[in-house]
């Protein structure tokens, strides 16, 4: 061989290895993240694509869907532009967002969307500089079917950790039932007209105690190694806590894995649904506010880099009309979800039920279940860790309420006080490791 052809060889091969190498890096733009992705990509004027750096996906922040908006029937939300406000717990270099459509009655058309890092906390103003247009296979526009959900292309963002984040949807025809969480307990804004890209809240005139259509927000992340996600009910969704305040116990256990240099690093993110059961899912087809054990595959196990689970629930199977007082079969159904997620090989932190006496529902027999449950959850038979919700935020001198100082008034929910004291007696460790072997 010639050492022109030697030459020519040697870069035939090399164009070879370049090529295959950028189809390598296109391609882990759109994987789930679970395991570090490399992800390129160039600028356009309205729209950047993910950045050339190393990094994990993880889940900065979701909200289940939970059912169909009363008033939305015919409309949904045409001619308007729908300004979601979510905190994300962890930051990362690049975001990507997923749509629900999962209670409407016909497709979902979403002309234009964006993302960018609100100005300030409570805020529908963005920081100029991060105001990005979102794409769907790389067009602005998509079609969410009914019943189905979409994920984005990945946009290269700074997201800084413990930051509100804006995502803004236009859908320009009636598209009937809107799919919605009720208990945000964070304000939104709506704007009339396509406002996407508007930098300036002033247009954003509308204002709403609900997430519409958005239920995830991913993160590409050096700060997080994985997702942990919490499932509950009421007490999970915050209810009671402050306003704009990120005071749910899962925000603060969030703060807690950050700032803890030996804790696993993971995100939260809160899966909770207020009335939530184990066993028993609503009306409706398909069913509004699903049980756990029915939405435990898509709110748990579709959630991005998932690494442990927490469960949080059954209160709402004892309290709730009509009430369940065998407490063998809440137990099974806790059971059950955990064999789900031991099935992925994930680790499951379940929790005890916290006393309600006080409560308009309360009544002496189903504290007797809410006992018994309780005592099977301690003796280790259900879950493979628990957090003592009930002994954390009891009251020492009748175990059947909350102490007044841990209870927001209605007997039931938490004070952010008691939220914060939940997330407190919380023991990180025990979200290390994986599901034991099954034999």
């Amino acid at each position: 061989m010639t050492k022109r052809h030697g030459y020519a060889l040697l870069a035939a091969i090399v164009a070879v290895i370049v090529a295959i190498s950028t189809a390598i890096y296109v391609g882990v733009a759109a994987d789930d993240g679970g395991e570090n992705t490399a992800v390129v990509g160039g600028r356009t004027p309205h729209n950047s694509a993910a950045p050339a750096s190393v990094g994990t996906w993880v889940g900065a922040w979701s909200a289940s869907p939970a059912g169909s908006e009363p008033g939305t029937e015919t409309n949904g939300m045409a001619g308007r532009s729908v300004r979601n406000v979510v905190h994300v717990g962890v930051g990362g270099t690049a975001a990507r967002i997923t749509l629900s459509n999962l209670y409407g009655q016909q497709p979902l058309s979403i002309t234009h969307a964006s993302i960018a890092v609100a100005a300030g906390a409570n805020n529908a103003a963005a920081n100029a500089e991060t105001m990005r247009r979102l794409t769907f296979g790389g067009r602005p526009s998509v079609v969410v079917p009914a019943g189905q959900q979409v994920i984005s292309d990945a946009v290269r963002l700074l997201v800084p950790h413990d930051a509100d984040v804006l995502v803004t949807t236009y859908s320009p025809t009636p598209s009937g039932p809107v799919t919605y969480h009720p208990q945000a307990r964070q304000i939104s804004y709506t704007a009339e007209g396509d406002r996407t890209e508007d930098v300036s809240g002033v247009a954003y005139t509308g204002q709403t105690p609900y997430w519409r259509y958005l239920t995830a927000l991913d993160v590409l992340s050096n700060e997080s190694q994985g997702t942990v996600v919490v499932i509950g009910d009421s007490l999970t969704d915050g209810v009671t806590s402050t306003v704009g305040e990120n005071r749910r116990w899962t925000d603060v256990l969030t703060e807690r894995l950050r700032s803890d240099s030996d804790g696993p690093r993971y995100s939260v993110v809160n899966q909770g649904i207020s009335g939530n059961r184990v066993l028993t899912s609503g009306l409706g087809r398909p069913a509004e506010n699903p049980s756990g054990l029915v939405r435990f595959d898509r709110d748990v196990l579709g959630r991005t880099n998932v690494k442990a689970v927490v469960v949080a629930l059954g209160v709402n199977d004892i309290l709730r009309t009509p009430s369940q007082t065998d407490a063998n079969r809440i137990t099974d159904g806790l059971r059950e979800l955990k064999r789900l997620a031991h099935s992925r090989g994930l680790r499951v932190v379940g929790a005890t039920l916290m006393p309600f006496q006080g409560h308009r529902g309360y009544q002496p027999h189903l504290e007797d279940t809410r006992q018994a449950v309780n005592a099977q959850i301690r003796s280790g038979d259900v879950f493979d860790a628990y957090a003592d919700f009930d002994k954390a935020l009891r009251d020492g001198y009748n175990p059947r309420r909350l102490r007044s100082d841990y209870d927001s008034g209605d007997h039931l929910h938490p004070s952010d006080k008691g939220y914060k004291r939940m997330a407190e007696v919380f023991d990180l460790d025990d979200l290390k490791g994986s599901a034991p072997a099954e034999l």
